[in-house]
């Protein structure tokens, strides 16, 4: 479990987590418990190919929020 735990690699140990918030386009009402249990199975997939773990996961009406952890080999960016 990686919850508040050290990661333990090679060369060095961490405990990263990042906080992320996406929001709808234009703050639209669009997430429901359909929506949220959709997200909650793609996350459980994107977890399957990439070295991080979802902590947590929240919807409300027009945003979502993820805690997220992660190694630092991965770097976060805007596309």
């Amino acid at each position: 479990m990686w919850i508040n735990e050290y990661v333990h690699k090679n060369h060095n140990v961490s405990v990263l987590m990042y906080h992320l918030v996406f929001p709808a386009k234009y703050r639209l009402v669009i997430f429901n418990r359909e929506v949220d249990a959709v997200l909650h199975d793609t996350y459980l997939e994107i977890e399957k190919r990439y070295e991080i773990k979802l902590l947590e996961i929240g919807a409300d009406r027009d945003h979502v929020h993820f805690l997220v952890q992660s190694v630092p080999t991965y770097a976060l960016r805007r596309w």
